[in-house]
């Protein structure tokens, strides 16, 4: 990305121009682009035939478990699953709540005004959103957007643990209270989780936690600390 496509996406972010530090150029398998914002191909492990074919097989086989899905209620008023969307391979996992209305419509995470602000913050750190893999804690719109409940979440838990071990993220993100709650099981606010590196999983993986889009959308005095929050995810990913 050039300097002023970079200051453009800096701007929509509401982010001093003397704060932009120029990320470095990424390394070509590492699955993230670099300060290009261009996405390098998705590395393959092992036989690059074999093992390129057995995730393929895994990845379809999954997507197709989480469309006929009907584990909970949900099912009976979403209009599609929104499964997930990025690079299969990625260094960086987002996880978000649960698909909006848009989200329903159109079967992709983070899409609308929340979306393009959530691209706004990859892009300022040197990503972009096809470099990275985009998930929700729930796979359906619940009714009004309301919030998912536990039910629901165990229900969906599955499908977001199998999606983790097929990205193998060097990093994870969750993005809002309910998706910070859920895979930290805490009731913390956002604004105390923010800023310390905690960890999910048996694998143990490094997550940050930072504020939601559509909460920025709200309340964009807090632009500021997600800028600190996206500085030291560009820290881990990159090892500075």
């Amino acid at each position: 990305m050039d300097a002023s496509r970079r200051q453009q996406y800096l701007d929509a972010m509401g982010i001093p121009r003397y704060v932009m530090r120029e990320p470095p150029a990424a390394d070509p398998s590492s699955g993230v682009a670099g300060a290009g914002g261009s996405t390098p191909a998705a590395p393959e492990s092992g036989n690059p035939g074999t093992d390129a074919t057995e995730r393929q097989s895994a990845w379809a086989a999954l997507r197709a478990e989480v469309a006929s899905c009907t584990a909970c209620e949900l099912h009976a008023s979403r209009t599609q699953t929104v499964f997930g969307v990025g690079n299969e391979s990625a260094q960086l996992m987002i996880v978000g709540e649960a698909p909006g209305a848009e989200e329903d419509r159109q079967g992709e995470p983070f899409v609308g005004r929340a979306g393009q602000l959530l691209n706004a913050m990859l892009h300022a750190i040197g990503l972009a959103r096809e470099a990275v893999y985009i998930a929700n804690i729930l796979k359906c719109r619940p009714p009004g957007n309301r919030n998912p409940t536990a039910e629901e979440v165990a229900k969906c838990q599955p499908f977001l643990v199998r999606q983790l071990s097929l990205v193998k993220p060097k990093v994870m993100l969750a993005v809002g209270g309910v998706a910070a709650h859920n895979l930290l099981h805490t009731d913390e606010a956002v604004g105390r989780l923010r800023n310390r590196i905690h960890s999910y999983g048996e694998d143990r993986i490094p997550l940050l936690v930072t504020y939601h889009p559509a909460y920025l959308l709200r309340r964009p005095e807090e632009k500021a600390k997600v800028w600190q929050d996206l500085q030291k995810l560009h820290g881990m990913l990159h090892g500075d």
